[in-house]
């Protein structure tokens, strides 16, 4: 497959998310495609599995070369048509599902950690669990048996047993994959190229690198080479600096000995004359040689985002003492005994196999936390749209007072966050996964709230950005309950990990 000089513009505010992309995608490559929130990451896949797909909101030029190869594609997010349609019509708009025997369905399901009856399931794709939905769209990839797999965020939501299939499958298989992901520890493990696409200078200038290493090797590579260009670039302006001093004491010399020379002495004057000449000769020559001078590495902004200490818990407080017999799912018993108690500023995971009732269990925590007066809770849910009315724009979902000077300091902060000022007054289901995420950490921390309760919190943000988050939420002085399966953020992070079982919840950690 091969990308030849491919530029993507937004419709709506005319933005360059892609300029002159070309490479190559070749059988074997594991290509993992990084880049901050918003661009053009997820339009790139989408513009190679089906142009049509971005026609809303992105005009597109340059060639996109598959031949006949057999694309299989993984979305981040199913459509509104998806989400209606049960698991059993889902399965069956895929061809390949009729080829497959009951063995080698079995088969596919067990590689998967699922149970082979959920390809017949009348449960809409929507009542999934966020797991069960990357899991079946996985299935259905592997029956195409496809020479390019397209990946958008295949990590989201899988349990850290599947997790370690997804490894396995983007190592093992043959076919070329190029892939989105936020799972630092998935890229680590499985890209043996890197496509970084960056918005640079405030988002005004598009630039990508390819890199054929793996990612631990890109990004240290990366670090020298800016460490060393700012390094040269540094002592070439110092050197300019004190060959200007110089130049300037000669010139300044020649000029007084011109001033003060007598007009009887012409044949002085034309000495100075000639050294005069020779001083403006050295002067173009240093100008010139600024010219040449090898510019200072230039690289996206790393987000800022800062909790206030104010947001404590105190060490001693009883935060949350919950206990609940039955966790069930329309009347499906998922977890007996379920008992958790957190005191102080504790940062609590949680952990369990997909569909066993995680999310579940979060949102009746949350509810319990929001209904107090003694905490201020913030409530992030794995499902944005719970608490999110995808057509108010970016300012408006912030803003609660709609004062002048309230609008401002949401600006400045969106700012932070690098959002451009059109994106800010875009609706927000124009916006990224990732950009959705922002703007929840972005409306707690604006909030005050002590209590986190946080569904897959990083799951959205980019490997570079999910830095950034990581620390903010250990550093957070209040007390955070959140189910994860992000490697790096349950070590990082949490101070103690539970995983929720049939028989309620295990201390791990």
């Amino acid at each position: 497959m091969q990308i030849k000089n491919v530029t993507a513009t937004h419709k709506k505010d005319f933005r360059i998310l892609l300029e002159n992309l070309s490479f190559v995608l070749e059988a074997g490559d594991k290509m993992a495609v990084i880049g901050e929130e918003g661009n053009g990451k997820s339009t790139l896949l989408k513009l190679i599995y089906q142009p049509e797909k971005t026609e809303e909101y992105i005009e597109y030029e340059g060639e996109i070369i598959t031949g006949n190869a057999r694309i299989g594609y993984l979305a981040q997010e199913l459509t509104e048509e998806q989400k209606e349609e049960t698991v059993w019509e889902f399965c069956c708009k895929n061809p390949e599902f009729y080829e497959q025997s009951p063995r080698e369905l079995a088969e596919i399901a067990r590689k998967l950690g699922m149970d082979t009856e959920l390809f017949y399931a009348q449960e809409k794709m929507g009542q999934l669990s966020g797991g069960e939905k990357v899991k079946i769209q996985l299935a259905g990839i592997m029956m195409q048996n496809p020479e390019v797999i397209l990946l958008d965020e295949p990590s989201n939501d899988l349990d850290l047993e599947t997790l370690d299939f997804l490894e396995r499958f983007i190592l093992e298989t043959k076919a070329a994959v190029l892939y989105v992901s936020h799972d630092e520890t998935l890229i680590e493990r499985t890209a043996n190229k890197i496509l970084h696409l960056e918005q640079i200078r405030r988002k005004t200038r598009c630039r990508y690198t390819v890199a054929k290493c793996d990612y631990r090797t890109y990004m240290e590579k990366r670090t020298q080479e800016f460490a060393n260009q700012e390094r040269i670039a540094g002592k070439q302006r110092e050197e300019y600096a004190r060959q200007q001093e110089r130049f300037l004491r000669i010139q300044q010399k020649v000029e007084h000995q011109q001033n003060s020379i007598s007009r009887q002495d012409p044949h002085g004057g034309q000495l100075l004359k000639k050294k005069m000449h020779a001083v403006k000769s050295m002067g173009k020559r240093f100008e010139k040689q600024k010219e040449e001078f090898l510019e200072f590495p230039e690289s996206e902004d790393a987000i800022f985002l800062l909790f206030s200490r104010e947001c404590s818990v105190p060490r001693g407080k009883k935060v949350l003492e919950y206990s609940l017999e039955t966790l069930t799912v329309e009347e499906r018993i998922l977890a007996l005994n379920i008992f958790l108690r957190v005191q102080g500023p504790e940062h609590v995971g949680i952990i369990g196999k997909n569909s066993c009732g995680k999310t579940t269990l979060l949102r009746k925590i949350a509810m319990e936390f929001l209904e107090r007066k003694d905490l201020k809770t913030a409530y992030m849910p794995q499902n944005y749209e719970e608490k999110m009315d995808l057509e108010q724009t970016c300012i408006e979902f912030l803003t609660e007072t709609g004062d002048r000077e309230e609008i401002n300091r949401i600006r400045t902060y969106l700012g932070s966050m690098k959002y451009t000022a059109d994106e800010m007054s875009h609706p927000i289901r124009e916006l990224s996964g990732g950009q959705r995420a922002k703007l929840f950490f972005l409306k707690m921390s604006m909030q005050g709230s002590q209590v986190l309760v946080l569904d897959e919190p990083t799951r959205n943000f980019s490997p570079l950005s999910n830095p950034v988050i990581r620390r903010n939420l250990k550093e957070f002085q209040g007390c955070i309950i959140s189910v994860s399966h992000d490697r790096k953020y349950l070590e990082e992070v949490c101070t103690v990990i539970y995983e929720l079982t049939e028989k309620g919840l295990v201390k791990r950690r």
